[in-house]
């Protein structure tokens, strides 16, 4: 915690200094009209919150390769079924035991590095619009954050300067999430006809309208996960999110309110990829396997054919919880990213995957199921430039095995999930809403994972090692992560407690079910 102190500081420094720059640089002009601002002053704070609101979007997805790789390709990735570790640890996600300094990537760096800029920024403008935008940025990232921790700090972080802050239970971060997502799309409401600097937005060029739009997907996002703990909420959030009615501008309807963060120096994933030791991650076998099987022309988009002798003219996953030698493991399927290709936050294809699991609940009553499906993969297929989706919409080929092409790591998925729509078993529908999306929303390891633990859907092989010591059943999977050790030593007073009041059934452990982890069908994963 004392990490997130620090940080914290220096964003409010780094804001206070660079104003208080701007105020006494131009002291010797003493016949300057002082009500006017300069040129320079316009652009020095201009880059100042463009800086600071950069800084926020460069932490939702983490840019920084180093992090990406903690957060995003050996956590997230691994657990949310899309990616394997090439290089083989002694400690890591996919056995169940990674080390201390891998368990405290997201809570101490992510959760400082949002909050220091968001803090920086509310010394550096009041621009309205500027400080909607970084709310919802906000509310992205700490989203992310809580659905891997459960209990997290929210709503105290920084607010009396203290090292120490109590943490929120997971119900408190969602209600104020909600709360401070309905009150930035009102603001941006009000101001929807003007911009931002561009140069400030790299997600969206400016464009307010596509804000509001992120913001209520988002929000819609977040309804869907309460459905087994919250229902009503659910329901009540969801309704609010799609809403067009009077003006309102509802969710994303197109490719072209996709959230992608651009105008980075080089894509991280590329990095793990392709230069942390020739490749330290790959595809994994689960997801080449659903799309081989499905002949989803996705495929080639996603990853490229593996280097396996005997092989090479055919898509191979490797397993997770593989123990390859790297020079095995990195000759399977790897991804296809280039170093210029933006970072995909959230895309139209998983609000119509969220908008169908709504209609077969009765909370969507817009459209039928059906048709969100089908216009899930139709967009998809779209967004990724892979065609025409009806014929793939009218297959009934079921997924097969995967035959592990060096013999050690082969299964079999235990599904009848097919692309062609289910008309009869409603449980069979929500397992092809999920997996479609799963599938739509490649590399949202995150989002992924979240609803894995929600719904049980995709269908994914379980690690062939487990380290846990007992803490993970073997045949299981995690279902949250656990807090950074030395959090106990900082912060324990306020960590213990909310681990006692929000987690008591399991503690701090990989296998302790969050907040909204309460399906009936899976408490006891």
């Amino acid at each position: 915690m004392k990490t997130i102190y620090n940080k914290i500081c220096l964003g409010i420094c780094l804001a206070g200094g660079i104003l208080a720059s701007s105020c006494t640089g131009d002291y010797m002009d003493y016949n300057r009209n002082w009500a006017e601002v300069t040129a320079g002053e316009m652009q020095r704070d201009e880059y100042l919150v463009s800086s600071l609101l950069g800084g926020m979007m460069n932490n939702v997805i983490p840019v920084e390769e180093h992090l990406n790789q903690f957060t995003e390709c050996l956590l997230g990735g691994v657990w949310g079924g899309y990616f394997a570790d090439s290089q083989v640890w002694a400690n890591s996600f996919s056995y169940f035991n990674p080390s201390q300094d891998w368990l405290d990537k997201m809570y101490q760096e992510i959760i400082p590095n949002v909050y220091s800029n968001w803090l920086g920024l509310q010394t550096a403008t009041t621009d309205e619009s500027i400080l909607s935008v970084a709310q919802i940025v906000k509310a992205a990232a700490f989203q992310r954050v809580t659905d891997a921790y459960g209990p997290i700090p929210y709503n105290q972080i920084g607010a009396d300067g203290k090292v120490t802050a109590p943490l929120d239970s997971q119900r408190e971060v969602y209600e104020k999430i909600f709360e401070e997502l309905s009150a930035a799309v009102a603001t941006l409401m009000e101001h929807r006809a003007s911009r931002i600097s561009a140069a400030a937005d790299k997600v969206y060029a400016g464009d307010l309208e596509k804000w509001i739009k992120f913001a209520n997907s988002l929000k819609l996002r977040m309804a869907m996960r309460l459905s087994y703990v919250d229902p009503a909420t659910a329901e009540a959030r969801a309704k609010e999110a799609v809403d067009t009615s009077d003006g309102k501008l509802g969710v994303m309807v197109s490719n072209d309110d996709n959230a992608y963060l651009s105008g980075i120096n080089i894509n991280p994933f590329y990095v793990v990829a392709y230069q942390y030791n020739g490749g330290e991650t790959r595809v994994s076998a689960d997801l080449i396997n659903y799309m081989k099987s499905w002949s989803d022309p996705r495929i080639g988009i996603y990853a490229n054919k593996c280097t396996l002798s005997g092989y090479t003219s055919d898509y191979w996953g490797l397993r997770i919880g593989n123990q390859y030698p790297i020079t095995t493991g990195q000759a399977y399927s790897n991804l296809n990213v280039k170093q210029s290709d933006p970072i995909l936050w959230m895309n139209v294809a998983e609000v119509m995957f969220l908008r169908a699991e709504a209609a077969l609940r009765g909370w969507d009553t817009q459209d039928t199921a059906e048709n969100y499906y089908r216009r899930g993969v139709t967009l998809s297929f779209e967004e990724r430039g892979a065609g025409d989706a009806a014929s793939y919409l009218s297959s009934y080929t079921q997924v097969g095995s995967y035959n592990d092409p060096q013999g050690s790591y082969s299964f079999r998925p235990d599904t009848q999930c097919v692309p062609a729509w289910n008309s009869y078993d409603p449980e069979l529908q929500l397992e092809q809403i999920i997996t479609q999306k799963w599938i739509a929303i490649f590399p949202l390891g995150h989002e992924a994972w979240a609803e894995f633990r929600r719904t049980g859907y995709p269908k994914l092989a379980a690690s062939p090692v487990n380290l846990s010591g007992g803490d993970v059943a073997d045949g299981k999977f995690a279902r949250r992560l656990t807090y950074p050790s030395d959090e106990y030593s900082t912060n324990g007073v306020n960590l213990n407690r909310a681990i006692s009041q929000n987690l008591p059934d399991g503690g701090d452990r990989f296998s302790t079910h969050v907040w909204w982890d309460c399906n009936p069908d899976l408490i006891n994963e």
